[in-house]
Order: C-alpha cells, then sequence, then structure tokens
C-alpha cells in the first residue's frame, strides 16, 4: 500500500478534529501536483496527518483514504476559502479525497526533528523550498517515521 502525508492548518482541520468526527472531506488543495497525487490515493492508503502553519508544525498522526478522488465540492461554494471561479460542475479541474481517522500521536513529530533523520533526507517535506501540501512517503520513510515516535 502506498503511504502518503497531508497537510493541514490545525485551527482549520486537525487531527483532533478528524478523530472526533471518525471521518471526514480532505478538500481545498489548490496545487495541480498536489492534486494529481490525491488523485493516485486508493482506498486503504495510508498518510501522516501534519500540521502545518502553527507554532510546532509536525506529524500528528495517520489516517487512511475512505474514498478515492472526486471533484472537490469545495471548488464550486461561493462560500468557501477555496472557492475557484473558474471551477464548474462540468470542468471542475479540482479533487478531494475522503478520510479515516487511524490514531493521533501522544505527541507531534516535530519538523526541527525530521530534518535531523538520515533516513529522511529525500522526504519532501524537508527539503528545501518545499511546499506541497500532499506528497508520497516511501515505504522505508513510513518505517523511519514510525521509529521516531
Amino acid at each position: 500500500m502506498p503511504h502518503w502525508l497531508m497537510k493541514s492548518e490545525p485551527d482549520e482541520f486537525s487531527i483532533q478534529d478528524l478523530k472526533q468526527k471518525g471521518s471526514g472531506r480532505w478538500d481545498g488543495v489548490r496545487n495541480y501536483q498536489a492534486r494529481n497525487y490525491l488523485r493516485e490515493m486508493r482506498v486503504g492508503d495510508s498518510f501522516f496527518f501534519y500540521h502545518s502553519s502553527c507554532a510546532e508544525p509536525g506529524i500528528a498522526g495517520i489516517g487512511r483514504i475512505a474514498r478515492t478522488a472526486y471533484p472537490d465540492p469545495s471548488a464550486l461554494d461561493h462560500g468557501s476559502p477555496y472557492f475557484d471561479s473558474k471551477a464548474s460542475t462540468d470542468r471542475n479541474p479540482w479533487s478531494a479525497v475522503d478520510v479515516d481517522f487511524v490514531e493521533v500521536f501522544a505527541a507531534p513529530l516535530k519538523l526541527a526533528r525530521l530534518k535531523t533523520e538520515p533516513a529522511l533526507q529525500q522526504l519532501a517535506l524537508v527539503k528545501k523550498g518545499s511546499r506541497l501540501s500532499v506528497m508520497p512517503v516511501s515505504e522505508e520513510e513510513w518505517a523511519a517515521i514510525l521509529a521516531l515516535r
């Protein structure tokens, strides 16, 4: 099974929110490469839930893909911060996936810590200038991150 890392700002949607709800829609991705990764996901794929744009960014837990990519309804919602005036019901370039809660970590694995791990030096997250909100994680990187918990 492929593995992924998906970023969310915790004040918008956090691992705790997903835990409380049990499942949810991962939407609002507005980068074509990240969108393409969403489209590669399959039901059952695991992902690290990463809290970004906060005091201490880091991996906060694990989720699982519950539904493969479908047109992102937030692109058509005028009240959404992810509204796209160029999108329509016939031509919506954006995708969403549904996710399930798996686990919340006792303490987030901070980005600063992840950057020091030799096994993670090829992970896009730790590379300078990488800002993708969705990215693949290799089997080796997945195992190395789990070992840090």
